[in-house]
């Protein structure tokens, strides 16, 4: 049985309404802080996608005013499947912005597990936005993506194999300096700025790292930047490559 749903979220940014639209409304600006590797052609009827880990999804841009309002929705599957994004971006005082998501369509048979990941994976994503305009703002990022299934490994045993990989505690604060030291890549060193049960993010001088870990699979969403100019896709494969074996050799150490 199909499920509707809706999902509203605000947040303040410290960018200006451009700076906003390019983050959310172009592929190179939501390949610095969504997922995967992002396309949008610019007009109404246009389409948008997102390929992450070899999966490309497609959607139709329904709404394009620059500087005010984006969105898409992707065509309904057999079963009424779909799903529908707005961004409404209002100019503030002091050249900052307040962009509201609306994150709307029909769930399948397990509407109530999706539903709840959706709800508690978006205030992350708003957060990673927020972070790359502070942070990077004029920089384009480029993504790395690495999966790896964790098969019957307990959570407890993935988490903290990832946590001392890490160099953190098991449950380590926001704020919390990073240093670690990790096979095959350069030296992570930063800030963690995300931390909940299932995932975290550091900052460092040149990129957002993110490493996700929900029931049976561990997921890494990272975004490196340059100096400002235009991104190099050709640069993504060696860093991506590095960041799977990392993650490979690291989940294979949890007995």
């Amino acid at each position: 049985m199909p499920h509707p749903f809706e999902l509203e979220f605000e947040l303040a940014l410290p960018a200006d309404p451009e700076q906003v639209w390019a983050a959310i409304a172009t592929g190179p600006g939501i390949d610095s802080w969504f997922m995967g590797r992002n396309e949008v052609d610019p007009r109404v009827g246009g389409s948008a996608s997102m390929e992450t880990g070899g999966h490309r999804e497609t959607s139709t841009v329904t709404a394009y005013e620059p500087g005010k309002r984006f969105a898409t929705r992707t065509e309904p599957g057999g079963d009424g499947r779909f799903m529908a994004f707005e961004y409404l971006v209002e100019g503030r005082d002091g050249g900052s912005t307040v962009l509201r998501v609306v994150h709307s369509g029909v769930l399948g048979d397990d509407w109530a597990d999706e539903y709840d990941a959706l709800r508690r994976g978006w205030p992350f994503h708003l957060h990673t936005l927020r972070e790359y305009l502070a942070h990077f703002a004029g920089r384009t990022g480029v993504p790395v993506f690495a999966v790896q299934p964790t098969a019957d490994r307990p959570a407890d045993r993935v988490r903290a194999a990832l946590t001392a990989a890490l160099a953190l505690p098991s449950d380590p604060p926001t704020g919390s300096r990073v240093r670690a030291d990790l096979a095959g890549l350069p030296p992570l060193d930063g800030e963690l700025v995300w931390s909940d049960e299932e995932r975290f993010a550091v900052r460092t001088a040149d990129g957002l790292y993110s490493f996700l870990h929900p029931a049976g699979v561990v997921l890494l969403f990272h975004h490196l930047f340059a100096e400002p100019g235009p991104a190099a896709p050709a640069a993504t494969a060696a860093p991506e490559t590095a960041w799977q074996h990392w993650l490979s050799a690291l989940v294979a150490s949890v007995s």
